[in-house]
């Protein structure tokens, strides 16, 4: 089979290659932010508690995208709640909200009398991506990378010195739940192309590669997009080729990556350091 001729023969594989890039690249975006902000746990935790929703939006007949964000946004909110008031940490409320979450979702799906392939949910299938979430990803991605253009100056400053922020009058905690808002969206939206359980791989591995490869935030944003965008075009590719799931390909391809970064970074890598 001719990869190349096969993908300019089929629709559905030209869409499957855009959809593929539009997510791995505004998870890159995003995901440059989760990661310089310590919040790798809460991107786990988002991706896990949005399964509820879409159980529940397939129950109701309605766009699992809307019963996703609701509750992602839900978790996220009850996340912050315990742990502004309790003495419980960070982590141990991500753990306790995300589990708890993803178990109900796990229930729902099982009693519930629908055509929900959890193998699809759980690890994604960008091939079966109808054109209306196509189309719900494209106009999504595109908020979110405008949303970032808009208030870099904002989601920096917020970044590496929320202090300074703050003194300065920047609200910060508005900052940060906007951005919870924006990892909300893009966790849903990736979710048909890795799925839940490894949507939080493709936010991390392309920024953290990107992390060892630059210096400068703004160069760290666009390589990880790039990262990202390549890393779906060609783990897509090789599902395609070896009849394999794109989403575990995805992030494989993207792993590979960051081993590379990880051993051959200039001044970072371990090679380097090495010699």
């Amino acid at each position: 089979m001719n990869i190349f001729q096969d993908i300019f023969a089929y629709e559905f594989f030209q869409k499957a290659l855009l959809t593929g890039l539009v997510v791995g690249i505004v998870c890159g975006v995003i995901g440059s932010f989760i990661v310089l902000r310590g919040l790798a746990l809460m991107g786990d935790a988002i991706s896990h508690a949005v399964l509820p929703g879409v159980a529940i939006s397939f129950m109701l007949g309605i766009n699992f995208f809307i019963g996703a964000v609701v509750v992602g946004l839900l978790a996220a909110i009850g996340i912050g709640f315990i742990n502004q008031n309790s003495n419980i940490k960070n982590d141990s409320a991500i753990g306790i909200v995300f589990s708890t979450f993803f178990a109900i979702g796990v229930l729902l799906i099982a009693k519930a009398n629908t055509a929900m392939d959890l193998t699809e949910i759980l690890f994604g299938n960008v091939l079966t991506v109808r054109d209306v979430d196509r189309t719900l990803t494209l106009i999504v991605a595109g908020v979110v990378i405008c949303v970032v253009v808009l208030f870099y100056k904002e989601f920096l400053m917020t970044t590496f010195d929320p202090t300074m922020a703050e003194a300065s009058g920047m609200p910060v905690k508005t900052i940060h739940y906007g951005l919870m808002v924006l990892l909300t969206l893009v966790t849903v939206v990736s979710l048909q192309t890795v799925g839940v359980i490894l949507v939080v791989s493709l936010l991390i591995t392309p920024a953290a590669t990107a992390y060892l490869l630059t210096k400068r935030m703004s160069s760290m944003i666009i390589l990880s997009a790039s990262l990202g965008g390549i890393s779906a075009i060609i783990g897509l590719m090789f599902s395609i080729k070896f009849n394999l799931s794109s989403g575990p390909t995805i992030v494989l391809v993207a792993t590979a990556f960051f081993l590379l970064a990880f051993i051959f970074a200039p001044k970072k890598g371990v090679l380097w350091k090495w010699i």
